[in-house]
């Protein structure tokens, strides 16, 4: 892997998170919040102007990534989608994500090769479930609604 401070290309553009994912990026927020105050409210500023922004486009960076530093604010806590990029993942789409910096080169059957699986055993949406069902909420959000809030 070539992911590095400054190695951002993946953190631009609207993509979407599970209820489960919002709810680890808030307690994520709420731990940050305790022993950084400033950097906490820094990401929560930039997730009230990603979530007041009409047209969300692949310019706009991720509201966790710090635009000073390069470096997700809020990284422990990041969606599943950022924890499993870079390796060739299967979509729902069928299509093939996968890191353009990480297999520069790399042949079709060379990407494949790599493919992870990164919930074999279904537990994600086994604790979706269980977070559905707990909090009544459910459904597909994105990193700024889900910190835009003034709860975390």
């Amino acid at each position: 892997m070539l992911c590095r401070p400054g190695c951002s290309q993946c953190c631009y553009g609207p993509f979407e998170i599970t209820q489960l994912d919002a709810h680890r990026l808030r307690k994520g927020l709420a731990e940050l919040e305790s022993h950084d105050p400033d950097r906490a409210a820094a990401v929560r500023q930039r997730a009230r102007h990603a979530a007041q922004l009409k047209n969300f486009s692949d310019d706009d960076p991720c509201p966790v990534l710090d635009p000073e530093t390069g470096t997700c604010d809020l990284y422990a806590s990041r969606p599943i989608t950022c924890r499993c990029f870079g390796p060739p993942v299967l979509c729902d789409s069928g299509a093939v994500g996968v890191c353009e910096l990480c297999f520069a080169g790399a042949s079709d059957e060379e990407i494949a090769a790599c493919l992870v699986d990164f919930d074999p055993a279904g537990l994600e949406s086994v604790l979706i479930d269980e977070l559905q069902r707990a909090t009544g909420v459910s459904g597909m959000t994105t990193v700024a609604f889900s910190l835009a809030s003034g709860d975390s």
